[in-house]
């Protein structure tokens, strides 16, 4: 694998003292492979901001790139430009910037922030000091009123000054190639990197798919029920399909892949061995 593409790990903040051990471990496993940087995702309505916070000071204490992914949810311009104050102190230098979602019980209370109108207020207060990062939708964001909407929704993002883009999962590498082929029709010439989940559990990345708008195909869902319980075997499949798609993506030009590691180094690191044609 080139080293010029770009490679990075996401994160989620540990709830106890055993996750964040364990996160920790799993960081130095990683790091092995050498990352751009180490994403962590904030809960809805910011309801991780310190954890986050402590995690990314850690990372950034012990010489690591991190990128806290941050939105306004339920909070005023003040408390986000105090918390980007505080990331700018401690060295953060990349910002994954989110609409996000409100908490539960904040619906009628608050009002979502668009991630296009979060990196306006970035930009406004802070300047260059960030690289920004925002989500990108190949199969379409699960709100969106159509495709061309949601690519339209996606350059206004670049337009208040986002610098780079990270995708949602998918397993269809046709469906980011024709996503980049509409990107760039449109006027988008920044990078847009492919988002990759591991297939660990398939339970789990069912609901999950369910909710945020990623395809599972078909075939591939009838592939994983027929595991069953042996997750020893549906993990091996995962790894190889995935390594797969991974390839396909980045012999087609992909600008290199981001992991939504699920705070785990298996099947990830297995899946980047295979790319580095390791044993």
């Amino acid at each position: 694998m080139s080293d010029e593409l770009r490679i990075s790990f996401e994160f989620f903040p540990p709830k106890t003292p055993e996750g964040k051990n364990k996160l920790y471990k799993v960081r130095e496993e990683l790091q092995q492979f050498n990352p751009d940087f180490f994403s962590v995702t904030y809960g809805a309505g910011g309801t991780t901001r310190d954890t986050t916070r402590g995690v990314v000071k850690s990372l950034i204490e012990q010489g690591i790139d991190a990128a806290p992914h941050l939105s306004f949810g339920g909070d005023d311009e003040e408390t986000v430009a105090s918390l980007l104050s505080d990331y700018q102190q401690i060295g953060v230098k990349r910002i994954v910037a989110l609409r996000g979602d409100l908490p539960s019980g904040m619906g009628g209370h608050s009002q979502l922030v668009y991630a296009n109108e979060l990196v306006a207020f970035i930009r406004d207060r802070f300047g260059d000091q960030f690289h920004l990062e925002v989500a990108a939708y190949p199969e379409v964001h699960p709100e969106a009123k159509s495709y061309s909407d949601d690519i339209k929704f996606l350059k206004g993002k670049f337009d208040a000054g986002a610098n780079s883009a990270i995708t949602q999962y998918f397993f269809n590498p046709d469906a980011y190639f024709h996503f980049i082929d509409q990107c760039q029709q449109a006027g988008i010439d920044a990078p847009i990197y492919p988002g990759i989940m591991p297939i660990i559990n398939y339970r789990n990345l069912a609901r999950f798919s369910d909710s945020c708008g990623a395809e599972i195909p078909r075939w591939l869902r009838k592939r994983l029920e027929s595991f069953g319980d042996d997750v020893e075997s549906l993990q091996a499949f995962g790894v190889d399909l995935v390594s797969e798609l991974c390839e396909t993506l980045l012999e087609n030009g992909a600008p290199g892949l981001h992991f939504y590691t699920m705070n785990q180094t298996q099947p990830t690191a297995k899946i980047l061995r295979n790319l580095n044609g390791d044993d």
